[in-house]
């Protein structure tokens, strides 16, 4: 395992340390997600504003929207993955070795448990009401 870049490593530009290509990913796919939720945070208040005063039929019925579940399911999905990433940027800050890789491994299984809730819940509204 490689250890923590000295001051003088970081302060020198011909210095070569990290995952470069694994870095920038990280950094466009930060930066998508946190454009994406801005659109999607558009959706989000036509859907609240949507079912404010709605029965349970009503809210039932616009979730069963095809449409709307699609995009339901989209900014889930985004919003998980902009979460589990931001959550990394901390993970990599406070910690490392082995104690990171554990930390992360359980961001990243809070991050799917999320999603699969939140998508099963979708789903069952969808197809059975």
């Amino acid at each position: 395992m490689s250890e923590k870049p000295t001051m003088a490593q970081v302060a020198n530009p011909k210095t070569h340390y990290g995952n470069a290509k694994a870095s920038t990913r990280h950094f466009i796919t930060q930066r998508l997600t946190g454009a994406l939720n801005v659109v999607f945070t558009l959706f989000f208040v036509w859907f609240v504003v949507s079912l404010a005063g709605a029965d349970r039929a009503g809210m039932v019925a616009v979730v069963a929207n095809p449409f709307v579940a699609i995009a339901l399911a989209a900014l889930i999905v985004n919003v998980v993955v902009h979460m589990r990433n931001g959550m990394r940027d901390v993970l990599e800050d406070y910690f490392e070795g082995a104690q990171y890789r554990t930390l992360m491994a359980a961001n990243s299984a809070f991050a799917v448990f999320i999603a699969v809730v939140v998508l099963g819940a979708i789903a069952k509204t969808v197809f059975w009401g």
